[in-house]
C-alpha cells in the first residue's frame, strides 16, 4: 500500500505537495468514491484511481543525462520564466525532474528522472558519488595551493573532505589555469567556495563526470537516456 499523492505523483500528475492540493480539492476518486485525504493508502496494482475523471497509470521510469549549457536554471519551472533544464528536453511525455543541482552559471553533466528512490540513491551523502569539475580559475594555480584543495580547505559551513585535484594546463593569453577537481559533497556552490578560499576565482565551471558517466557524445543543450546497464551499474555503487 502507498499514499495516494506518492501514486499520484509517480503517474506524473504534478508534485507530491500539487498532488495533495488536488486531493483536498475533491477531484480524485478511489474506487468511485471521492478522497479528500491526501495520506490515504491505495494499492496501485489494485485500486481504480481517477484525475479529474481520468483513471491515471503508472509510467514507466525515465533516466535522463543532460549535458546542461550556462545560463539555464536547474528547476522544473521558473517564477522568472528563464529557461529551464525541462525546457530543453522538448515534447517528453513523462514528468522528470533534476537529480542534485547546477548552478545557473554552471554547465555539464546532470541527471534527470522520474524515479525517486534511484533520486535519492544518487543523491544520499553516504553513497559519496565522484563529482569531476573543470573548472578554469584566475591565475597560475601552484602545487601548493591544489594540494591545499586536496586535504580540505575551512568554509562556513565546515572543513570539505579530502578532494583530487589535477592541474590541466595555463593559458597565458586569459592569465587561467584549468583544473580538474574531484568532490563527494553536494554543498552549495562548493567548488566555487572552494577555489575563492585559495585565491582562484572561478572564471567558468563545467561538470564532467558523475561516477562513471561522462559527457561524452553528448553536445551542450543535448541528453541521452541512460542504459538498463548503467542504471543498475549506479545503484550498486
Amino acid at each position: 500500500m502507498e499514499r495516494l499523492q506518492k501514486v499520484m505523483a509517480a503517474a506524473g500528475i504534478a508534485s507530491r505537495r500539487k498532488c495533495e492540493e488536488i486531493i483536498e480539492a475533491g477531484r480524485v476518486k478511489i474506487n468511485g468514491m471521492v478522497v479528500t485525504e491526501p495520506g490515504s493508502k491505495v494499492d496501485p496494482s489494485q485500486d481504480i484511481i481517477e484525475v479529474d475523471g481520468q483513471i491515471i497509470e503508472k509510467e514507466r521510469p525515465v533516466y535522463l543525462l543532460l549535458n546542461k549549457p550556462e545560463g539555464v536554471i536547474t528547476s522544473v519551472t521558473d517564477p522568472q520564466r528563464r529557461k529551464t533544464v525541462i525546457d530543453l528536453l522538448g515534447t517528453m511525455k513523462e514528468r522528470v525532474y533534476p537529480v542534485g543541482r547546477l548552478d545557473y552559471d554552471t554547465s555539464g553533466l546532470l541527471l534527470l528522472t522520474n524515479d525517486g528512490a534511484f533520486a535519492n540513491h544518487i543523491t544520499h551523502p553516504s553513497h559519496e558519488l565522484d563529482k569531476v569539475y573543470e573548472a578554469e580559475v584566475k591565475g597560475h594555480i601552484s602545487e601548493q595551493t591544489l594540494e591545499r584543495l586536496r586535504v580540505g580547505v575551512e568554509l562556513e559551513d565546515g572543513i570539505t573532505s579530502p578532494a583530487q585535484a589535477a592541474f590541466i594546463r595555463f593559458n597565458r593569453q586569459r592569465g587561467t589555469s584549468v583544473i580538474h577537481l574531484t568532490i563527494h559533497e553536494g554543498r552549495n556552490r562548493q567548488v566555487r567556495r572552494m577555489c575563492d578560499r585559495v585565491d582562484h576565482p572561478v572564471v567558468t565551471l563545467r561538470r564532467i563526470q558523475l561516477g562513471f558517466l561522462t559527457l561524452q557524445g553528448v553536445s551542450p543543450g543535448q541528453f541521452r537516456h541512460l542504459t538498463p546497464e548503467e542504471v543498475g551499474r549506479l545503484l550498486s555503487m
